[in-house]
């Protein structure tokens, strides 16, 4: 365990760098965006936004400083250093003795206790976790704020097939769980007893309901397609509200606040900095900032892309690698680079970010995205 001194200092610099002050509601300027987006004009959708220290200039050492620590505590107490990521939740608790793990896109949970007293408990706070990211702390071992209807609520099943809402029915499936699937291990840190359990088959689609209604916002406001901002989140963080990235990208989208987030303030909010932590883990400002940032390359970055399809997949490729790495692919030279892309074929525009991309995880990311959408049209999310 870190001595007192170290936790101190730690509280310290969690209450600096977590952007806690909160300032009054914000009422978005819809002039802001481009006379080219009749949609955000006309349409009736309240845009207020809850606003969370919105610049934070030393947020990605925060943010490493934060995981660094994380990784002590884990390291001390379970031997390896396991953390939150883009489609995994993973949630410490009771001294780091206890932790919790939800993979988001293979639909299981495991929760494991170094302390055999503290598993019904978990397990409770597992299933009542609730949907709001800014009641749980990822980077502590911070008990979770309970209260607003779980993230799991309709994913998890009980023993008699009915949803978990309340403290009583969820502590009944913890006895059963306790009961019937407990497992337990020997470690090099001491006894560790587990269970294991799924989530229900459909339950990206489930998550992904809970978004339909600021998707269709935000896709009239930017003229996005809700096809292409719901196969974006789904390959970013398949639906999993609480996903953080070791490249400092947070929430649905995984924006990244100094790039991809700083752009949305200067060019769309006409703000100066760039979006907290905090701002950016809540999903109406997370879906909000990824869907303005794909209007921005569609409007400008990548606007001289004549053809409706290879712009598109160009966007697509820009949303993980950046526009500049998109036209790199063709010609170092920009005007070149457009010029190259506007004497192709969309298939052969495809072909060339897939193959061709100077970064071998955005060739990936055009392929799994334009997949997403197939699934989506297709009904399959």
């Amino acid at each position: 365990m870190l001595c007192l001194k170290n936790r101190i200092a730690f509280t310290i610099l969690f209450a600096l760098i977590a952007g806690c002050t909160h300032k009054p509601p914000v009422v978005y300027d819809r002039t802001a965006l481009s006379s080219e987006s009749p949609a955000a004009q006309n349409s009736n959708v309240s845009y207020e936004t809850n606003d969370y220290s919105a610049s934070e200039p030393v947020d990605a050492l925060g943010f490493e400083a934060l995981i660094r620590m994380l990784a002590q505590e884990a390291e001390v107490n379970w031997g390896d250093s396991k953390s939150a990521g883009r489609t995994e939740y993973v949630k410490y608790s009771n001294g780091y003795r206890t932790r919790v793990m939800v993979d988001f896109e293979k639909g299981r949970v495991h929760v494991e206790t170094l302390d055999k007293s503290d598993l019904n408990h978990a397990i409770v706070m597992t299933l009542l976790t609730p949907d709001d990211p800014g009641r749980v702390d990822l980077f502590s071992d911070t008990e979770v704020v309970l209260g607003k209807e779980p993230i799991l609520y309709g994913q998890v099943l009980d023993n008699n097939g009915q949803p978990i809402r309340w403290q009583w029915r969820a502590k009944s499936y913890a006895d059963y769980l306790i009961q019937d699937r407990l497992t337990q291990r020997n470690t090099s840190k001491g006894m560790v007893y587990a269970v294991d359990f799924e989530l229900v088959k459909n339950h990206e689609s489930k998550r992904l309901y809970q978004y339909a209604g600021i998707v269709r916002a935000h896709s009239q406001k930017y003229r996005i397609d809700e096809s292409l901002i719901y196969a974006i989140m789904r390959t970013e963080s398949s639906f999993n509200p609480f996903a953080v990235s070791w490249a400092n990208a947070y929430g649905l989208m995984q924006v990244v606040p100094s790039t991809a987030g700083r752009d949305v303030f200067q060019r769309i909010k006409k703000r100066r900095g760039q979006p907290s932590r905090k701002y950016l883990f809540q999903p109406w400002n997370n879906i909000d900032a990824g869907t303005a940032y794909l209007h921005i390359l569609d409007n400008t970055y990548l606007k001289d892309i004549r053809d409706p399809l290879s712009r598109r997949y160009a966007i697509i490729s820009a949303y993980n690698g950046g526009a500049g790495n998109v036209l790199k692919t063709f010609d170092r030279n920009r005007k070149k680079a457009i010029q190259k892309i506007n004497d192709l074929q969309p298939s052969q525009v495809y072909w060339a970010l897939t193959k061709r991309h100077p970064r071998q995880e955005s060739r990936r990311y055009l392929e799994k995205v334009t997949k997403a959408e197939k699934d989506f049209h297709q009904g399959k999310i």
